[in-house]
């Protein structure tokens, strides 16, 4: 073998080394990739359900505060009546 040929053919093995190598890095990128997104749609998730939830406790807390109010005003509006004049 000349000189040259040796040369080519550690410079094929090289590129080969480097390619096999990058195609492990693109495998590798696209797992974390693909990791990323389940991770973000996960959290979006939990994100909707989260104020989905606060939003059903606001209106039921509104929904009693409402209540109380409305009664408390009965309330006064009889001990008004009942009150002598």
């Amino acid at each position: 073998m000349s000189n040259s040929e040796n040369r080519d053919a550690a410079r094929r093995k090289a590129n080969a080394q480097f390619a096999s190598s990058e195609q492990r890095d693109n495998a590798i990128k696209q797992e974390i990739e693909k990791e990323r997104a389940a991770i973000a749609a996960k959290t979006a998730k939990l994100r909707a359900l989260r104020l989905a939830k606060e939003a059903s406790e606001k209106v039921e807390a509104d929904r009693l505060a409402a209540e109380k109010a409305e009664t408390q005003a009965a309330a006064k509006a009889a001990r008004k009546k009942k009150a002598p004049a």
